[in-house]
């Protein structure tokens, strides 16, 4: 055996425990930051439609706007992370939000709102190319599915705050505006915290690019055009489900509160912690899910079971027929299927990209969380504003089962790529 083969065999593996929950950690609060700036203008609806007089279809465009700037620039941002690294633009990003709280605060009309909602939009456009390329980058792959999962609690922990932190503030004070200020001077915070622990988000020098193994793989790369994974169809098929179960999230977010007070006759202070349950209900299902990654081979079967459970909740929901207590409940607690599916998602994507391409792939795929956040909010806002409470529902249960079929055919793609080197490492 060759003696660099046995330095690289008896070598322990320079990624302790300590240093994975460090980036894992810092990675986490960033994309819980911008989760949080998904939702720094819909808590405050109710106080911008009581000072403007707004329909919600105005306030559905304006969500339109940031996913719009989010979307175009996520498939855009992921080649600039392949080139320049991660660590900088994620540095870039928080201060987009930063500006974009300021912005809010201080505007005095429908337009100066969607200059804050495209400037946030920005800042939110590199998250998972920035995060995916750190975390593959850094992590052992022995905890990168941990990793996962604590990057999607982090991000539905962000959506569960910001109505809590943007209504609160604005209903003790009197005053949207100071919400927004504070909203932007929490960016600040999180990006002084980033810049603070730099050292640990450099995936120029990750700890896993300096194994010998890393370097003789990349001793001999294979050039190809930098669009090249653009013809995967896996990467289209990822783009498709995310596009379709971010339709069902942004109806979530957006409408469902409006949709139950409607439907059930309940209190607004009471529907509007649909979301909030919605989200720690994810939380709580992507802790499973990070488990679940490591010990299922067919992940897409996972996402499938886990997002059609939730499907039927969010009909059950929509129906009319039940209490509207119970209704109210199960909207919250179909957050448990889609975190459940979280991770396995995640992991999903990393096997059907190629490799040297992570940030690229991540980009393109996740934009269609952007466009489907765009397109839905228009729609189910103008749903909305002609009376049809129970299609809010109906629509996202729809959206998720179409999500399946997407998640469906890039499990069957992964598996049968899968197959010939399983039989190739069997020979002798």
């Amino acid at each position: 055996m060759p003696l660099t083969m046995i330095a690289f065999m008896s070598t322990p593996n320079p990624n302790t425990l300590k240093q994975d929950a460090r980036t894992i950690g810092l990675i986490g609060l960033a994309h819980g930051s911008s989760h949080f700036f998904h939702m720094l203008l819909p808590p405050l609806f109710p106080f911008l439609i009581a000072e403007f007089g707004f329909s919600y279809s105005e306030l559905g465009l304006m969500v339109s706007v940031f996913f719009v700037i989010s979307g175009v620039g996520q498939a855009l941002a992921g080649f600039v992370v392949d080139r320049v690294g991660a660590r900088p633009v994620l540095f870039f990003a928080l201060a987009c939000f930063a500006i974009a709280g300021l912005v809010a605060s201080t505007a005095t009309g429908y337009f100066g709102l969607v200059a804050a909602s495209a400037i946030a939009g920005l800042g939110n456009a590199p998250f998972h190319p920035v995060d995916f390329t750190i975390l593959n980058k850094r992590v052992s792959p022995q905890r990168l599915g941990h990793g996962f999962s604590v990057h999607g609690i982090s991000g539905n922990l962000g959506w569960a705050a910001a109505p809590v932190f943007m209504a609160g503030i604005a209903a003790a004070t009197g005053s949207w505006r100071l919400a927004c200020l504070c909203g932007g001077l929490l960016a600040a915070a999180v990006l002084a915290i980033m810049v603070w622990h730099r050292d640990a988000l450099d995936d120029r020098q990750g700890i896993r690019a300096a194994t010998p193994h890393r370097a003789a793989t990349h001793a001999a790369p294979t050039r190809e055009h930098p669009l090249a994974f653009l013809k995967l169809r896996s990467v289209w098929l990822c783009f498709s489900f995310f596009f379709w179960s971010t339709c069902a999230l942004s109806v979530i977010q957006n409408f469902a509160s409006p949709a139950l007070q409607h439907l059930y006759a309940l209190p607004l202070a009471l529907t509007s912690m649909v979301v909030t349950g919605y989200m720690l209900f994810g939380a709580a299902g992507m802790v499973a899910g990070g488990f679940l990654v490591g010990r299922v081979a067919r992940l897409e079967l996972v996402i499938s079971v886990s997002l059609l459970a939730s499907a039927t909740l969010l009909a059950l929901a929509g129906s009319g027929w039940l209490p509207g207590i119970a209704a109210l409940s199960l909207a919250a607690v179909a957050g448990l299927g889609t975190g459940l599916a979280g991770p396995s998602r995640d992991m999903l994507i990393k096997r059907a990209a190629p490799p040297g391409a992570t940030g690229r792939v991540y980009g393109t795929v996740y934009s269609g969380l952007d466009l489907g956040f765009c397109v839905a909010a228009p729609v189910f806002g103008a749903m909305l504003d002609a009376g049809l409470d129970s299609g809010i529902f109906y629509g996202s249960a729809a959206a998720l089962v179409l999500s399946v079929a997407s998640a469906g055919l890039v499990g069957i793609g992964v598996a049968a790529k899968a197959t010939p080197r399983q039989a190739v490492a069997a020979q002798p």
